[in-house]
């Protein structure tokens, strides 16, 4: 099933992302609306005889490029993907992300980690001042950790709730088998030193897996308007 359609400033990005796709390259498919919006242009370019195989990121991915005629491979220990294209949920001054409300973080670093490069594509109520100006900051955890890991969150002051399944039948698992902490902070994050030692509090916690904060990752984003108009941030340029 996929993701509801992007807006237009998204299928601006998505469409500069594509410009960045060589012929024969391997390429990460992220998770979300975005990501949606380029696997479909992507899968339109495969149909007219472009030659690329994919590393998808979550199953709705996965099916998503099986559909569009995209070959999935295998993330073997030799292989370096030439980049991965995803989304955000925010995007800082400093390309500093907040990612994960779809639930699929995890497979998501993994797969910008073993790219070359991390292009983001959003639209541009994606972007803000400081991270957690928009919502939720989710964390990944171990199902038998829940209980520690939401006392030790508590003590941070980050409101921790437990992320529901869509239907609220029991708790969201993501698609390695855990459980999505959603924590509410009490304010945005001051600046990225701050955002870096926050990551570090949290992931030092027993049972946790990842976070959300996705800190100095991307190469470049790509920010898309309604108008059409796409602007490229590059690290470093703020």
């Amino acid at each position: 099933m996929r993701s509801e359609p992007a807006g237009p400033g998204v299928h601006a990005a998505a469409a500069a992302a594509l410009a960045l796709v060589g012929d024969g390259a391997v390429v990460g498919l992220g998770t979300g609306r975005a990501a949606s919006a380029f696997i479909a242009m992507l899968g339109d370019r495969v149909r007219r005889g472009l030659a690329v195989s994919g590393v998808a990121t979550s199953d709705s991915a996965a099916r998503q490029a099986v559909e569009e005629g995209i070959a999935l491979v295998d993330l073997t220990e030799e292989l370096e993907l030439d980049l991965t294209v995803d989304g955000a949920d925010e995007v800082a001054p400093n390309l500093d992300l907040v990612k994960g409300w779809g639930g699929a973080l995890v497979r998501e670093r993994i797969v910008a980690s073993a790219s070359r490069r991390q292009i983001i594509i959003v639209g541009d109520e994606k972007l803000v001042q400081r991270l957690g100006e928009r919502g939720r900051l989710p964390v990944e955890v171990i199902p038998l950790a829940r209980g520690p890991v939401l006392r030790r969150l508590d003590a941070l002051a980050l409101a921790p709730a437990v992320r529901r399944a869509a239907d609220g039948a029991g708790a969201f698992l993501t698609e390695n088998g855990n459980l999505l902490i959603d924590c509410a902070l009490a304010e945005p994050i001051a600046d990225g030193v701050a955002a870096r030692a926050l990551d570090r509090a949290i992931r030092a916690i027993a049972g946790v897996v990842d976070t959300g904060l996705f800190l100095g990752t991307a190469e470049r984003v790509l920010v898309g308007f309604a108008s059409g108009r796409v602007d490229t941030l590059t690290r470093g340029q703020a």
